[in-house]
């Protein structure tokens, strides 16, 4: 992955109290303690500053905006898409910032498909189209739009394809 290389040659990035090189969005139950676990691990020990939502929340302050404010704080974002992954609204919530912040901030968005296909994220089909069957039940449909928006531009990007089964 040369974007890693690129990564641990720059130096950090700072808005408020956030400063990371990296942000990882991912479905916990389905890769934290597989993929995106040793992923972290890799970026840790080439000396990238990673944010993982499991290590770096700050106590007594409210998930959301600590996330935000951290995605806000990033050079990279990495979304790792995977079977689960649009079934998490948080997932999702996160993407519509990174999509904000690569549309304002020109940062740097390296997709990681495990085990999902590109087409599905960008088309929202398979488990992307159930979980969005979902959502539109419970949510404002300018809200699932937006992230309707942030997954087809974002699953549009160049990534990584990864078949756990390979």
């Amino acid at each position: 992955m040369a974007a890693l290389d690129w990564a641990s040659n720059t130096s950090t990035f700072t808005i408020g109290c956030s400063s990371y090189d990296v942000f990882l969005n991912f479905r916990g139950e389905d890769t934290r303690n597989n993929f995106t676990g040793f992923l972290n691990l890799v970026l840790k020990n080439r000396g990238i500053d990673v944010f993982i939502d499991s290590k770096k929340l700050w106590t007594g302050e409210a998930i959301g905006s600590a996330l935000l404010r951290a995605i806000e704080g990033s050079k990279i974002s990495i979304p790792v898409f995977s079977q689960g992954y649009a079934h998490s609204k948080w997932c999702l919530l996160e993407l519509a910032q990174i999509f904000q912040c690569y549309n304002s901030s020109n940062q740097l968005v390296l997709p990681i498909f495990f085990d999902v296909e590109p087409s599905s994220v960008r088309n929202q089909t398979g488990s992307f189209e159930e979980a969005f069957r979902e959502h539109e039940k419970n949510y404002e449909p300018h809200i699932v739009e937006s992230w309707r928006k942030a997954l087809s531009e974002i699953g549009n990007l160049k990534g990584e394809v990864i078949d756990k089964h390979k």
